[in-house]
């Protein structure tokens, strides 16, 4: 038995499908989706960023 109850349980954010029809969901659920992909947008490039200059680092090390 299950301490806590299915309805209880915190809810996974609905993944994001590339191409998915959009037409049915509301302006509402239209700007979170868009504020995700540009949350998402923002970690790539953090993650880019970072792997460059360690990519630039250790171009430098390696420099005969």
């Amino acid at each position: 038995m299950s301490l806590i109850g299915d309805d209880d349980r915190p809810q996974r954010p609905a993944a994001i499908v590339i191409g998915e029809d959009l037409s049915a969901h509301s302006l509402e659920e239209l700007a979170d989706r868009r504020a995700a992909l540009e949350e998402e947008i923002e970690r790539i490039d953090r993650l880019s960023e970072a792997k460059s200059a360690s990519r630039a680092a250790a171009d430098s090390f390696f420099k005969t």
